[in-house]
């Protein structure tokens, strides 16, 4: 590809600028959150361009995926750029009795949702990631009943090896075997991957826009309506919520992506409602957090990953669900947004290789 160094390092510049505006906006007091951010970003990144390169010293794939690939993720880039431009050019020009009845508008709504009750303003907060997880599970079960109608079988879209890190072991070893890699993957892996970059991307750039005095982006009005006190001093749990997820969908299986992605979703507004509502006891560490609310998230956690991982997966993701939850945000200050995904991938990935304890899905059987 003659002019794949010059995309690829376009790409990178790209990624890197991301990064410096992570931390030039990043909330200083926030040392963890920061630092497990910064840390996701850069491994994300890192494997993004070190497939890139791999890719492009096969001949198969330098003709047509590397192409494609540099444009799903150059794509994204450009488009929230001329966005952030277009609604700053916007914005600036606007007359100031034009802004003066946007900035009411959104007082008024601001006004309104702070009349609304605690447990309200938490689904508020919350239903978008449960909406997603929804969506993306549909999605799921529409693409595996259409290719097993049409193919007679799953493969192509189910992955082949569920070991991940054999598999990244394997392709250090032997970078030839890239292709054999990529493709064994299957399709719906790269649509949960690419789907959280988009939207990880989108969420870092409207947080930066926020933060900044210059620059303006539509969707910052949806922020000033999400966001508590708290969190527009630092940076909003959307945020962190898409980097842990787009972590979590690069190094594991679709099925345990979307196992992760039930328990920061269900799970989480499930511990967060039932704590509010019918909490009595509280965390003796954490006064803002119930022990009602903690078991409620351990028995949705306990039943989503039965169904989608079999019993033996459950017990450990609840356990791993119970201590994130008991230690976020005090003692440890670090949001469970990020932590839970980026803990329970990790330990699935290591514990998969070490154990070769692979996972049986009960739903995949009812197809």
């Amino acid at each position: 590809m003659d002019f794949f160094y010059f995309w690829f390092i376009l790409v990178l510049l790209s990624f890197f600028f991301l990064i410096f505006i992570y931390v030039r906006f990043s909330h200083k007091p926030d040392t963890l959150n920061n630092y497990l951010g910064i840390s996701s970003l850069l491994f994300v990144f890192f494997q993004i361009a070190f497939l890139l390169l791999i890719m492009n010293q096969d001949d198969e794939l330098r003709l047509f995926f590397v192409p494609l690939w540099l444009i799903v993720l150059g794509s994204p880039l450009v488009i929230v750029g001329l966005l952030v431009l277009s609604s700053t050019g916007l914005y600036h020009s606007a007359k100031k009795d034009t802004k003066q009845k946007i900035s009411k508008y959104i007082n008024k709504l601001e006004n309104k949702i702070e009349t609304w009750s605690k447990s309200k303003k938490d689904v508020l907060r919350k239903l978008t990631h449960v909406l997603l997880f929804i969506f993306l599970l549909i999605a799921w079960s529409i693409g595996l009943s259409l290719v097993l109608h049409f193919a007679g079988s799953s493969a192509g879209m189910i992955p082949e090896e569920t070991n991940m890190l054999l598999i990244y072991i394997k392709l250090l070893k032997d970078p030839n075997s890239i292709s054999e890699v990529l493709f064994s993957f299957g399709w719906f892996y790269y649509l949960l991957f690419f789907l959280f970059y988009i939207f990880c991307l989108f969420t870092l750039v409207n947080e930066f826009t926020r933060k900044s005095k210059h620059f303006f982006f539509l969707f910052n009005i949806f922020s000033k309506l999400y966001l508590t006190s708290e969190e527009k001093k630092s940076y909003g749990t959307y945020l962190y919520f898409a980097m842990g997820q787009m972590f979590a969908s690069l190094i594991c299986p679709p099925m345990i992506f979307l196992t992760i992605l039930g328990i920061s979703s269900l799970s989480d507004l499930s511990t967060s409602q039932v704590g509010i509502r019918f909490g009595k006891i509280h965390i003796s560490w954490n006064k803002n957090k119930t022990w009602e609310g903690t078991v409620a998230g351990m028995l949705i956690t306990f039943w989503i990953c039965l169904f989608f991982v079999g019993i033996l997966w459950s017990f450990i993701f609840t356990i791993i669900f119970l201590i994130c939850d008991v230690l976020t945000s005090k003692p440890i200050k670090i949001s469970d947004n990020l932590l839970i995904p980026i803990v329970s991938s990790l330990a699935y990935v290591v514990i998969r290789f070490l154990f070769n304890l692979n996972y049986t899905s009960i739903i995949v059987g009812w197809f």
